[in-house]
Formats: structure tokens, sequence, C-alpha cells
């Protein structure tokens, strides 16, 4: 079993700054693709940022130039780095990890889900 636990979300002015976490633990060999996905209450969940295992990264067009992804491999930490927000960023946001076991098992897990609210 695997965890992924975020953190750093919050309340916001518009334009201010948030940078999520994410701590992944458990039965973990290795961390394959990683990414923050958001959503809206009424709106579906929508992917915001995705890093593979090798760096390779993409971004919603809408937080393109603002948020910034990143992953520490070696301690199984995903971040997101969030200025200039808007209120439109206004979400419960979820981390989400496609992990490889001990076993050589491939899963997907996602976080509880943290919420950020920025305000006008």
């Amino acid at each position: 079993q695997v965890q992924l636990v975020e953190s750093g979300g919050g309340l916001v002015q518009a334009g201010g700054s948030l940078r999520l976490s994410c701590v992944a633990s458990g039965n973990i060999w290795k961390i394959v693709d990683m990414g923050w996905y958001r959503q809206a209450p009424g709106q579906q969940r929508e992917l915001v940022a995705g890093i593979t295992s090798v760096g390779s990264i993409n971004y919603l067009d809408s937080v393109k130039g603002r948020f910034t992804i990143s992953r520490d491999n070696a301690k199984n930490t995903l971040y997101l780095q969030m200025n200039s927000l808007k209120p439109e960023d206004t979400a419960a946001y979820y981390c989400h990890a496609d992990v490889i076991n001990w076993a050589g098992k491939e899963y997907v897990y996602w976080g509880q889900g943290i919420q950020v609210t920025v305000s006008s």
C-alpha cells in the first residue's frame, strides 16, 4: 500500500503564491509518473501539471508561466509552485502517482486532496 499526503494549501489573495507538496510513502520501488489534478465544485477533475520519472513536464494551458511542477525522487516528493494565483485557480488539488511496488506491480494512487482558495 502507498500513501500520498499533500500539504501547503490554504487561502491566499489574488496575485499571491502557494507551494503544494505531496509525500509518497509505503511499498514503493519506483514512482513513474506524478501529477497534480484539481477539481472545482461542479467541475470535472482536470490535470494541472504532470511530470514523468525522467522529468518530462506538461501543464494545463491556463497555468503555463504561473505554475511550476517539480519532484525530488530521493524523497518521493512532488511539488507545485503556484504564483500569480487567480480566483479561478480555486479548487481542491489532488496529488497523483503511478507507482511500481517491490513485487513489480504497478498501481495508481491519489492523495486525499487539499483546498486552495484564491480571493479576489
